[in-house]
Parts: C-alpha cells; sequence; structure tokens
C-alpha cells in the first residue's frame, strides 16, 4: 500500500510579521478579519490563539487592560464575547462592533490579559437576557444599512446609522417589521451559545493570584 506523508503543521508563529503584529494578549500574531467599516476607526484584526480582536492600530498589553477596566460594573467586568456563536454567525454585521470600541475581548484573553498583572479570573457567567439582545440585534444588521439601530432606540448602545434618510427610514421600518422573525431566531441560536460556553455577552470576576 502506497504510503502518503502527512502534512506538516505550520506554527502560528509562522506568520509573525509587520502585517502581522503580536496579539497584546497571548503575544501570538495577529491575523486580517474584517476590513475597513465606516463607524470603526480602522481595520479588525483577531488572535487564533486567544480570539482578541483589535480595531485599528494595535497597542500593548497596558491599552487593552485599560479598555478592559473601562468595561467593569462593580465587581464584574461584562464583555460582549468576540468568541461567541452570535459573532461567528454575523462577521462584519455582529452588534460587538461598535463605535469606540477598540479591543474585543473574549474570556480566554481576558484570562491571560489579567495575568500579567497578577489576576485570574475566577468565573465566568453568561448573561441570557444580555446575550439575547445582542444575537437579536446581529440578525438585524443582516438587513440593515445602518448597525445596532434597533438597541441604540431602546438603550444606550452606540450606533452607526445609515448615512441617507431614506436608508435611515428603512432601517427603522425593517427593525419593527422584522423585530420578532430576528428574535424567534435568536433564542435558540443564543441558548445554543450559552450551552456551549459561546454566550454574547459574559460577565466575568476577577482575583488576584
Amino acid at each position: 500500500m502506497e504510503q502518503t506523508e502527512a502534512t506538516p503543521v505550520v506554527p502560528l508563529e509562522a506568520g509573525a510579521g509587520p502585517e502581522n503584529p503580536p496579539c497584546p494578549a497571548c503575544g501570538e500574531p495577529l491575523f486580517g478579519w474584517i476590513g475597513p467599516k465606516r463607524g470603526l476607526s480602522g481595520p479588525v484584526r483577531r488572535c487564533e490563539s486567544c480570539g482578541l480582536g483589535i480595531v485599528g492600530e494595535v497597542g500593548d498589553t497596558e491599552a487593552a487592560l485599560h479598555e478592559l477596566d473601562s468595561l467593569r460594573r462593580g465587581e464584574l467586568i461584562r464583555i460582549e464575547n468576540r468568541g461567541s456563536t452570535a459573532c461567528a454567525l454575523g462577521g462584519a454585521g455582529w452588534a460587538g462592533l461598535q463605535p469606540g470600541r477598540r479591543h474585543l475581548f473574549t474570556p480566554e484573553a481576558v484570562r491571560r490579559l489579567v495575568a500579567n498583572r497578577d489576576q485570574v479570573v475566577k468565573s465566568a457567567r453568561w448573561r441570557p437576557l444580555a446575550s439575547l439582545a445582542g444575537t437579536w440585534q446581529t440578525l438585524l444588521n443582516s438587513v440593515t444599512f445602518g448597525r445596532n439601530v434597533a438597541l441604540a432606540a431602546l438603550r444606550d448602545t452606540p450606533a452607526v446609522p445609515g448615512t441617507k434618510p431614506w436608508q435611515r427610514r428603512i432601517d427603522a421600518l425593517a427593525s419593527i417589521v422584522l423585530a420578532l422573525p430576528a428574535l424567534v431566531i435568536a433564542i435558540p441560536v443564543e441558548l445554543v451559545g450559552g450551552l456551549f460556553r459561546r454566550g454574547a455577552v459574559i460577565a466575568l470576576k476577577l482575583e488576584l493570584f
């Protein structure tokens, strides 16, 4: 019987270079994910190891930790999970791609980042209602000219409205007409995400070593 050679496994480090700078969380090279989009400060890169996403210029670990700390609410840090099922489904329409957001976190990226200041992730809890809202908006983003227009109307969520008045009118109508159908789809999508620890919104509690 003829033997075939096994395909060699190429390590992520092989992709390191000026076009693929190191991830601030784990040091692995960052790769292109989403091109320039209106409302974002630049193209989006992602780390294939820890999942961290970065919008625009890549900073250092301290910059990532600073933005992470800005998401703290009391004892918890709440992140829009870039490793969620909703993100995988929505891609460039993911509701977590918000204006002003530079670092797109995952629980694993947070774990590696906070280890730099002698912290660990004590708990990571799925937030079902917030996650459902994010998944619902991600689905609506696939049919609107703008992004996150429905959540912006319902609560304090940064949005990118359509550029023309007629686009904004269509987006408002689509958000109303398709709200229920999108919710019907979002419920099982987010339940699956939560079941496999890929919920859209995760609340993390940190503690020192």
